[in-house]
This record gives structure tokens, sequence and C-alpha cells, in this order.
């Protein structure tokens, strides 16, 4: 096994839970698709439903632990004892940051990359981002988010169908929006675009991996220099103004919002969109009540959540659902499965538009809380609203079976999603 996506092998204890008997451990996390292209790997439901905190075998032998189980989720990503940091101790998997290599041994913290520090090298970088993206500057940001749609889905009226509606709308709307509030050039995207799909690549030679990584901090280097040079009115010239951050740390912020600024966005546009059209019944609810929108938004965040996996190291003994997890450990949460956990959710398997439940974890919880979530959402709903209320007639172009899914990336979506519709004659 070369990866914490490898082919899972079970072993059993009887440690733990007595009401839940003999428990399999897992040797690499279960991720394997093989109940349908919405639902959670049927290996993650099981371990969860039986204990929601279980040991789990990393690739190199070392025991950690995966936590499945809602309340145990929240509770090891509110606890900062469970620290984000690499250069503290070895993960044995890769960095929270989707994509970053496996660590064998404790490694430098990257310069910027606040996803993967601890207080107070995290509250540093991120207070510093906190104005861009506050709930007021999104509002305000909301027209133009709505424009930028609404311009995309003109393009694709103008197209002959089948289209692949990735390639046409679901990347491009974020792409758009978060080079313009970055102050990257969009005529750029191709390359940016094409090393980011290539760093997120789950199983891959490490030095590929990190040609991608190279090219795209290159070339974001090169961009923060200019923009300390000569600011423009974006977000990395109003941090490129703080003296104190250096090119790398600048370089490190740049590479972490362009990335998820884009790649969770799209896809959830794409897998979204290929949920909607594959429950029938709620994308005509949601077609007769436009109103809907924002909680059918909600709800896809929480049924799909494809940023599912992030990782976690301890720092001390701590208690979580029953199991101490001993000073040292890796820890490993699942988003997706806290999602659909029964104690938390009714029916948590079936996509419900006008579900009310509050709590959903699709954005992660505590301080690392997505910074961009607010953003996420206006370009959703933006997003959803407008293709549904343009093509009336959405369908897609082959058989459900054959759309091809990101299994193979640490962001979870389609990589493609042909779809037609019924032209005017």
């Amino acid at each position: 096994m070369t990866g914490p996506s490898a082919t899972v092998v079970w072993t059993t204890e009887t440690k733990g839970n007595p009401m839940s008997g003999t428990v399999p451990i897992p040797h690499g996390l279960p991720m394997e698709r093989d109940a349908g292209p919405f639902a959670p790997p049927s290996e993650i439901t099981r371990l969860r439903d039986a204990r929601p905190v279980s040991p789990l075998v990393f690739p190199d032998g070392h025991q950690g632990w995966f936590v499945t189980g809602y309340d145990a989720v929240r509770q090891v990503m509110a606890d900062t004892r469970f620290s984000s940091r690499q250069d503290i101790g070895v993960l044995h998997v890769p960095y929270e940051t989707p994509g970053m290599p496996v660590a064998t041994e404790p490694s430098p913290q990257i310069p910027g990359l606040f996803i993967a520090m601890d207080p107070p090298d995290h509250t540093r970088l991120r207070r510093m981002l906190t104005g861009a993206f506050t709930v007021k500057r999104m509002k305000q940001l909301e027209e133009h988010i709505i424009d930028v749609a609404e311009r995309r889905l003109d393009e694709m009226a103008r197209m002959t169908p089948p289209v692949d509606l990735v390639e046409e709308f679901a990347l491009p709307v974020p792409s758009l929006v978060i080079c313009e509030m970055l102050g990257v050039p969009y005529a750029d995207r191709a390359t940016f675009q094409v090393n980011s799909a290539k760093f997120l690549v789950k199983d891959q030679p490490l030095e590929e991996k990190m040609a991608a990584y190279g090219a795209m901090t290159t070339y974001l280097a090169e961009l923060v220099v200019r923009k300390r040079a000569e600011p423009g009115d974006d977000i990395l010239s109003d941090l490129a103004r703080h003296d104190e951050l250096s090119v790398e740390e600048l370089t490190g912020i740049a590479f972490l919002l362009l990335l998820a600024g884009h790649e969770t966005t799209a896809n959830m546009l794409g897998l979204g969109t290929f949920a909607l059209l594959e429950h029938p019944e709620q994308l005509a609810e949601l077609r007769a009540n436009p109103d809907l929108v924002p909680d059918a938004v909600e709800e896809l965040l929480r049924f799909l959540s494809v940023a599912d996996i992030f990782y976690r190291y301890a720092t001390d003994d701590i208690e979580i659902g029953g199991e101490t997890i001993a000073k040292g450990s890796t820890v490993v949460v699942s988003l997706l499965a806290a999602n659909r956990d029964p104690e938390r959710f009714d029916n948590p398997d079936a996509l419900d538009i006008r579900r009310e439940a509050r709590g959903r974890l699709a954005f992660g919880h505590g301080i690392h809380t997505c910074l961009g979530q607010q953003l996420a959402r206006i370009e959703m709903r933006a997003g959803f609203a407008g293709l549904l209320r343009r093509f009336p007639t959405l369908e897609l172009a082959i058989p459900a079976e054959e759309v091809r899914l990101r299994t193979d990336m640490n962001i979870y979506g389609v990589h493609e999603l042909p779809v037609t519709w019924t032209t005017a004659s």
C-alpha cells in the first residue's frame, strides 16, 4: 500500500464499545466508492455504525485513529490539542491540504500554509485575511458573482449541446471569481488549473506531485513580488503591503487560497448538478420553488462533502468517544461520514432540499473552519439558480454510470459532466 487510499485489509479486535462486539480495524483508509457516486464508502459507514472512533493502521505500520461519528468529529476539530502541524511529529499521512505528500519524518512548516499551522502562527495569518471574507464583504460581491455566472451561462447557451458542464461552467465561475479577488490574471488559468489538478491526484510519484506544486509556487512567487512592487486593488496586493510577511509566506497563502478557491466550489457545482439530475423529484421541486436554492445548497454541501478527509496529530492524551487517543497519535476524520451520521441527521442518506437540520460539517469546524465558506455559498447559489432557470430541460448526455468520478483525486467530484438540453427550433 502506498498511501491512505490504498486497498483495505481488515483485522479484528474486541476492545471498544462492548455493544459493538468484534470490530474490524482497517489497514489504510477504506475509500472505495462501492455504494454509488453519492454515497460514502460502505466500509466507512459500517465502521462508523460499529465504532465511530476506531483504530486505524497506516501503510507504514503505524497505528492511529479514524474518527467517523458526528459528535466525535466535531470534538476533534474543535480541540486545539489536535494539531495540524507536521513539524512536531510524524503524521504518516498527507498534510491536511489535499494532496500533500506522505511524510515519513517530521517536516518543516511551509511558510504561509496556515491550514497546516496551529495558534499563534495560524491566528496571525488568518487574521490578516478575515476582513476580505466577511459576510458583509461577500454580500457586496454577490451581484458581481451572479453576473459572472450569468455571463458563463450566456456562453453556454450559444453552444450546440452536448457540452461538458465542468469545462464550460462549473470550473470557470469560481476560477473567474477567485482570480479577480486575488489579483491573479485569469489568462493564466490554464497553467495553474493544470498544475492544481496534477497536484491533487492521489496515487502518483512524489516527484510528479512536487513538480506540480513547484510550478504553482514559482508562478505565484513571481506574482506576489510584482504585487509588492506595484500593488493593485486585490487581496494579494493588500497582503503584500504587510512588510512583516515574507515572499515565501505570501506565496504559501496565495497557493492555499487559489487552490481552495476554485477546486472545491467547482466540484460542488459539477457533482451537485449530477446529484440533482439523478434525483428528479428533488430537481422538479427546486425548479418549481427557486426560493429553495439556498436550502438546496446547504443540503448538497452535507450530502456530498467533497472535501472529506482531514488529519490531526494528538499533542496530549485525549479521550474521544470513550477511547483514549495517546499523545503522538495520528487522527484522521471523515466529514462525509459525520455528515451522514444517523445519530445526527434523520434519514441522512436521502437528498432532501427541504431539510432544515443545522450543524453540517462540510466546511469543517473549529479554528480551521473554511475561511471562504460564504463566498462558496454565494457562488453555488448563483450557479445552481442560474443553471436551472436558463436550462429547464437540462439532462445528462451520457448514462449516469459512464460519468467519470474523481475517485483518483483528493477533492471529490466529476472529471466531466456531459449535458444536453432542448434547443429552440
